[in-house]
């Protein structure tokens, strides 16, 4: 018999994720954190092998660990008591196919991002969510910061006035050396275009930045004109990217993602400057935001802080002082679609104004990539989205 816990919790699937691979941790960290999900079933790897060993290793039952994905829809649609909701932490060329399956089978689906790697399979994920009357989430999870709600509320409500200048940057250093090379499977698939898609470090941490500038600033993307650079020989995709960006209501903004960028171990920091004031954030330091009223001096706001808005204290789980990092702002992410998936579950319409990113976040993550590349081929022209 189901207790009343156990029912509460969202059941959860997972492809991908095994033996070896980080993400996979996270996710299901991530998952259970705010105890909203319980995993149930997963195909692990793409390995059948490894798919039952990881499965055993996370524990889950020997009937519900499968060889391969088609194998987990199957079975899981045809059980009493199946999975709701699967994560897919695969790489990304692989997406697509994994979350079309599972939408048809009327699961809903939490993807890793870039979602997929065209526009037409974005827009094609889209309409079977829709069709399906399910959530298609994708796990952008940085906006899932408290101080990063604290920003886009600040913004929204025109404490900095009109936004003028965006300014972001992801910088780390893990891929200055040619270690696909010698086989680290992290880097091998993500500097594979057969698997990663057309854009490399772009894709993979560029579109992290450009969502989460979008998020807080809540501007809207016209052109942008990008130099993308393979700097270590060999190398197929681009593992640093300068962009100039132009946004619809006449902003301006520079993103910088690069993995060569020696001494940088994951620095993530957006600046927004209006003709009122201006703040910045940066995730290594992600308790705090600086913001700054045109003429005074420069203050911090913390979690803790008089100022903290309702949306920074709704992604908080700990007092004050102590520090929220990564895991937690994952979790938010989770804890946001877990709402949204028992909102489905009573059969109410599912509120379009989600913080959690949805298929369109995903949708314009793929244009942006897509629109990067067509730039940086055509000798850095600007491109409009």
């Amino acid at each position: 018999m189901v207790n009343a816990t156990q029912d509460r919790r969202i059941r959860l699937g997972m492809v991908g994720g095994g033996q070896g691979a980080f993400i996979g941790a996270v996710h299901r960290i991530a998952a259970r954190l705010d105890d909203e999900y319980e995993l149930c079933a997963g195909a692990l790897s793409s390995d059948p092998e490894r798919a039952m060993a990881s499965a055993q290793e996370v524990g889950l039952a020997a009937d519900r660990s499968y060889g391969s994905y088609e194998e987990m829809v199957a079975g899981e649609s045809a059980r009493e008591g199946g999975i709701e909701a699967v994560a897919i932490v695969t790489p990304n060329h692989s997406h697509y196919a994994i979350a079309k399956a599972f939408l048809a089978a009327g699961i809903h689906v939490i993807c890793d991002k870039p979602m997929t790697v065209t526009v037409e399979e974005a827009e094609s994920l889209q309409a079977a969510a829709r069709d399906a009357g399910r959530i298609l989430a994708v796990t952008y999870n940085y906006t899932g910061y408290p101080m990063v709600r604290q920003a886009q509320a600040m913004i929204e409500r025109g404490d900095l006035g009109a936004i003028r200048v965006v300014q972001v940057q992801y910088a780390q250093d893990w891929l200055s050396e040619p270690i696909e090379s010698d086989g680290q499977k992290q880097a091998a698939w993500r500097t594979d275009p057969a698997k990663s898609g057309a854009g490399g470090c772009i894709g993979d941490i560029g579109t992290h930045a450009y969502h989460l500038a979008c998020f807080v600033t809540g501007l809207e993307l016209e052109a942008l004109c990008a130099d993308l650079s393979a700097f270590v020989d060999g190398r197929r995709l681009d593992d640093n990217a300068h962009l100039l960006l132009r946004f619809t209501s006449g902003a301006k903004g520079m993103l910088w993602a690069s993995q060569v960028a020696v001494g940088n171990e994951n620095n993530l920091r957006l600046s927004v400057y209006g003709d009122k004031g201006g703040l910045a954030w940066r995730q290594q330091q992600p308790n705090e935001l600086t913001f700054t009223t045109l003429g005074e001096t420069p203050r911090i706001i913390t979690r803790g802080s008089p100022a903290a808005t309702d949306a920074t204290l709704s992604g908080t789980r700990i007092p004050a002082g102590h520090p929220e990092g990564y895991l937690e702002a994952f979790a938010t992410i989770y804890r946001e679609v877990a709402a949204a998936i028992r909102t489905a579950r009573d059969g109410k319409a599912v509120d379009i104004n989600a913080l959690f990113p949805t298929g369109a976040d995903g949708k314009a993550g793929v244009a942006f990539v897509e629109a990067a590349v067509r730039s940086s081929a055509a000798g850095c022209a600007w491109v409009e989205l």
